[in-house]
């Protein structure tokens, strides 16, 4: 017995079997089982599970008329919509590989997710695929997509839905715009519509627990984001991990607001609803007005959040109108949720705000709290069937309970490797007592009753609003400003979002007095992802540098922690 074993959910096993089947089983037992079940609620449009599995396949079988075979890898750019669900599930019954992408990214950042899995199709939304087409035509002829599958966000609600179901004022246009068709160089553009009525026959299905399905990324401290190999078996056993932790059936009701782009929206919420047979109610995008309406409305039981949103919602104006009795479990991760506001949640409705941790490698939760036993701004205990330590950094020995060292795991969640990067996966992985354990890179404490504590990062990482901003990714973008000459990123403090990307600017010397802080935050807008780009921008003559000629950030973000 381990001593977080003392407050173990009740009647829960320490670890289970994980089925061998694929993801893709999972959806096709739900809609056998349940198949007039509500899988999906969109803006007031509704989906029976046997309505989500029939799109599915039939995506299924246009992927495989294009071409596309076992273990090829699919480009999946959206944001929450019933599209994401049903082509996540299309792909992998097309014995594919999901490439989730944050829709957030612009083109010169899509570029790397077109070329470093080898895409040669992508499924995205009307609003996005200029910036996929775009990215696509600055790429080697050889390495292109062949094909982009385009839908409408009105494909999948009615376009004159009101009353609590509405979208927010400031989404209508954004929702119910239908977009032409970009022009695709070397390949050809499809629209969803005519792709979800394919008549072609489906082939078998002929993936299995240990075929890679999902390879989303993640960047690190230099250079490109990198691959996460997740086979079937990962994801299959935090799916059902979270679905046990959080007391789950197919009753559940599921405020789907994360992104499904997102490792923990992907794996702790859809794929585990999907598993039960849960209901989700889907927000393409945080609106807390929405959001009260929606948990209202739809009786939502299960909410899996940010604590940004938690915050946000409670300084309703009109929350005094929403009715949030229905939740009987809330949660997240990402930062950590404020003592004040967890305890406002405690004495109006009795909740528990249960925070977990996790990475992409992980396939979302490492550690979690236990839902009846919480510690607050805690990681939580080693998830099922997961052995977590602290370790000496430098040694990989473990440390004594209490002190700091990086947080390593072992277990059936964590990932194979990284795609295309034996050396970085080689670096990641080291055996300690026959087993073989991943480093996080995050330093941290065991407590004497086995909780964890985030205490510092090795990792050079700003963590924005649960957003993770890798600064060497931040900054190799910024070199490709015309006025800059050399930037250092670091993070700031903010009340709410926690941290906040600052960048240290050299200018060209034909620039300085010419360029301002707004045209530079302007500009890194325009070229990365709105989380990534700086939100305040210092100018400096020079950047401090070690004797090998190397930027010491650590001493700029020292002194602007000083400041804050």
């Amino acid at each position: 017995m381990k001593p977080h074993h003392r407050f173990w959910p009740a009647r829960l096993p320490h670890a289970i079997t994980v089925p061998e089947t694929s993801l893709w089983d999972n959806l096709e037992t739900s809609a056998r089982r349940y198949p007039h079940k509500t899988a999906l609620v969109f803006l007031g449009t509704q989906l029976s599970y046997a309505e989500v599995r029939h799109k599915a396949e039939r995506l299924a079988a246009y992927l495989q008329s294009l071409g596309v075979q076992r273990g090829d890898r699919v480009v999946l750019d959206m944001q929450n919509c019933p599209q994401l669900i049903i082509a996540h599930f299309a792909i992998l019954r097309a014995n594919a590989v999901v490439v989730p992408v944050n829709p957030m990214n612009r083109a010169e950042e899509l570029k790397h997710y077109i070329t470093d899995p080898d895409a040669r199709v992508a499924i995205t939304t009307g609003d996005l695929a200029p910036e996929i087409a775009k990215a696509n035509q600055d790429v080697p002829a050889d390495q292109r997509l062949k094909h982009l599958i385009v839908t409408q966000f009105t494909d999948a609600f009615d376009a004159q839905v009101s009353g609590d179901d509405a979208p927010a004022e400031g989404w209508r246009d954004w929702l119910l715009t239908r977009h032409a068709l970009p022009v695709l160089d070397g390949g050809q553009t499809h629209a969803w519509t005519d792709a979800v009525a394919c008549t072609a026959e489906l082939g078998p299905l002929l993936v299995g627990k240990e075929d890679l399905a999902v390879l989303p990324y993640t960047s690190g401290t230099t250079g490109l984001p990198k691959g996460c190999m997740h086979p079937h078996r990962s994801l299959m056993h935090n799916a059902i991990s979270s679905a046990l932790w959080g007391n789950g059936s197919h009753e559940v009701v599921s405020l789907l607001v994360v992104p499904m782009f997102h490792i923990t929206g992907m794996v702790s919420v859809m794929h585990s609803g999907i598993y039960m047979g849960a209901t989700f109610v889907i927000m393409p995008r945080w609106d807390r007005e929405l959001a009260g309406r929606l948990i209202s409305k739809w009786g939502v039981t299960h909410w899996t959040n940010i604590p940004t949103m938690v915050i946000d919602l409670l300084g309703s104006p009109n929350f005094d109108k929403f009715n949030l009795k229905s939740l009987v479990q809330i949660g997240g991760g990402g930062a950590a949720m404020p003592q004040a506001v967890a305890q406002r949640l405690w004495e109006l409705y009795g909740l528990r705000y249960a925070e977990g941790y996790g990475l992409t490698e992980t396939a979302a939760p490492s550690h979690s709290n236990p839902p009846d036993s919480p510690k607050q701004q805690c990681l939580g205990i080693p998830f099922m069937s997961t052995d977590a330590r602290v370790v000496n950094p430098d040694t990989l020995q473990e440390v004594p309970q209490g002190e700091s060292g990086e947080i390593v795991m072992h277990g059936p969640e964590v990932f194979n490797g990284y795609w295309k990067r034996p050396d970085a996966t080689e670096a990641a992985f080291f055996e300690l007592d026959g087993k073989r354990f991943f480093r996080s890179g995050d330093l941290g404490r065991v407590d004497e009753d086995g909780y964890f504590f985030m205490t510092d990062r090795l990792k050079r990482m700003i963590n924005a609003a649960g957003f993770k901003v890798w600064p060497a990714e931040v900054e190799a973008l910024m070199f490709k400003h015309p006025a800059i000459q050399e930037a250092c990123i670091i993070s700031s403090r903010d009340s709410y979002r926690g941290e906040t990307v600052k960048a240290v600017v050299v200018l060209r010397a034909s620039h300085k007095g010419q360029v301002s802080e707004a045209d530079i935050i302007a500009w890194c807008r325009d070229n990365m992802a709105v989380y990534k780009a700086p939100t305040q921008v210092q100018f400096v003559d020079t950047l401090p540098k070690s004797g090998s000629g190397k930027v010491m950030w650590r001493m700029l973000q020292e002194a602007e922690a000083a400041k804050t």
